[in-house]
């Protein structure tokens, strides 16, 4: 009697959440044609509960809003948890964007070793871009990494042409570098297949690649912006 009185007390239990789980998903499902409705927002990835009560996550890929069951309203900005003083908005969106680093195609991009070269990131990155040439510069002051640069241009017709003649040149590593800290034009060394600009674009679009410069660390967490020394490199020792 007592193994059928545990046996009914597990099937109302699974029962219970099976049912909860349909009404999230109804709940979700329904929000998420809402906010798409209303926003003109059709990619929206997931939609979760968030650590506040009431209010749902809403992953736009490059960006984490949040809303009311309804979606009468949204919230823009981040949940900040005042006892660790983590940004959980950061936190996940670096985890739901996660990215196999493997899988890259590193033939596609301009490689440059310093030091041992242990440490690896990839970095999508505009010739044109400030903060990119920021990053360059940044990463003289790293050691014993690995770095692949996907050609990215974005900003402008002149991002092409520069990239084309990065991509063509006889040394890519040392044009690109001649370029981006010491703002030496680079040279092609004559024509040759630009197809990997296009497919550097392409992935970059696929992986929500919205701004330049753009770090991948080795464990497939994303960096956007000119990060600072002290923090890529405290970014780069934590990957395991």
């Amino acid at each position: 009697m007592k193994k059928l009185l545990r046996l009914a007390t597990v099937a109302a239990a699974m029962t219970m959440t099976l049912a909860c789980t349909a009404q999230a998903d109804q709940t979700t499902d329904k929000l998420k044609s809402t906010l798409e409705a209303r926003l003109g927002a059709s990619s929206i990835k997931s939609i979760t509960k968030s650590p506040i009560a009431g209010l749902y996550e809403v992953n736009m890929g490059s960006q984490i809003l949040y809303s009311d069951p309804t979606g009468d309203y949204v919230v823009l900005g981040d949940i900040v948890d005042t006892k660790t003083r983590q940004n959980l908005t950061d936190a996940r969106l670096s985890e739901t964007n996660k990215i196999d680093f493997a899988s890259l195609p590193f033939a596609n991009a301009v490689k440059v070793v310093k030091g041992n070269g242990s440490r690896k990131i990839a970095v999508f990155s505009d010739p044109n871009c400030p903060y990119c040439k920021q990053l360059e510069t940044t990463l003289k002051s790293i050691d014993n990494v690995t770095v692949y640069t996907f050609l990215y241009p974005v900003l402008s017709p002149d991002s092409t042409a520069k990239s084309k003649s990065i991509w063509c040149s006889t040394d890519r590593a040392k044009a690109w570098e001649s370029w981006m800290v010491d703002h030496r034009a680079p040279t092609a060394a004559g024509t040759c297949d630009t197809a990997a600009l296009d497919k550097n674009l392409a992935l970059g679009h696929a992986m929500n690649v919205e701004g330049t410069p753009t770090v991948f660390l080795a464990d497939g967490r994303r960096l956007p912006g000119a990060v600072p020394a002290d923090r890529l490199d405290k970014e780069l020792s934590s990957v395991h």
